[in-house]
């Protein structure tokens, strides 16, 4: 299947996903600072929705949950004749489940991310037709355990218990690119092991062949209140509905495949990853 697909918020995850629809033939259109329209180009993206057969949008919500796209363009997507419409939301929708595991049948608020939930929601309501990402934990190249390490940015904190999930970016692009044939609805894209910041920060470690940072306690470590609110949270995300509906399998299906991959990075390779710096 080759289509002409625009993205609103060509950010870290979304740049990923355009290479490789552009390597099978697709058009790719997006706005943002690594996209070919301005955001605010209203007639410029009227016509790019003119012209797709898809759409997805990576755009987060504002601090109040209202949505940018949906803001500037909910009628517009209400109506549009297209083939396929997407949202990249986030599995802090689901708040603290106290590490029990969630799939997309699980209530959803009582988190730090209720803005998520809004919109999360407000795309789901805008037609029937709508494919829905959550997202957790996002690494790859230029984003990663390994690179905060060398930075001296790399926190172990003494909290046990806490686990959270996460996903390489190479594994959202394939998520999306199995749901362009697919039913709509939502879908969980998360690897197969949930487990602790500290086992991620050793292995990383590990990789790099230095000792991983003392553990410390969170009033030791100096963290923000974002990272604080982080480690307030605790939950395993399930994938099983991506597997059976979409056929999806990541490419790395813990932590410790996609670290070994980034280690292996060329000095070259690793060059690029400013180029996706943007936040997803």
């Amino acid at each position: 299947m080759t289509g002409h697909m625009l993205i609103f918020g060509m950010g870290y995850s979304a740049q990923v996903l355009a290479r490789k629809l552009r390597a099978r033939g697709w058009q790719v259109e997006g706005t943002g600072r690594a996209g070919t329209i301005a955001f605010d180009d209203y007639a410029a993206i009227d016509a790019a929705l003119d012209r797709a057969s898809h759409v997805l949008s990576s755009v987060p919500p504002a601090r109040d949950g209202s949505d940018p796209v949906l803001d500037h363009h909910r009628a517009a997507l209400r109506d549009w004749p297209g083939r396929w419409l997407g949202y990249l939301s986030s599995t802090g929708v689901y708040g603290d489940t106290g590490g029990a595991w969630v799939d997309e049948s699980a209530p959803l608020g009582g988190g730090r991310r209720t803005a998520r939930v809004v919109a999360d929601l407000g795309w789901q309501a805008l037609r029937g037709d709508v494919r829905v990402f959550r997202l957790p934990g996002i690494y790859g190249p230029g984003r990663n355990m390994l690179d905060r390490l060398q930075a001296g940015a790399a926190h172990r904190i003494d909290q046990p218990g806490q686990v959270f999930s996460r996903i390489h970016v190479e594994d959202i692009a394939g998520g999306v690119i199995a749901a362009l044939d697919a039913p709509e609805g939502v879908y969980n894209l998360a690897d197969d092991e949930p487990t602790s910041q500290n086992a991620v920060v050793e292995e990383a470690a590990r990789l790099l062949g230095i000792a991983p940072p003392p553990l410390l306690r969170a009033d030791e470590a100096g963290l923000s209140p974002m990272a604080r609110a982080f480690y307030a949270e605790n939950r395993r995300v399930s994938a099983g509905k991506a597997r059976r509906v979409l056929g999806w399998r990541p490419a790395y299906p813990t932590f410790r495949e996609g670290l070994r991959a980034l280690a292996a990075l060329s000095p070259e390779a690793e060059v690029e990853a400013p180029l996706l710096a943007a936040a997803s």
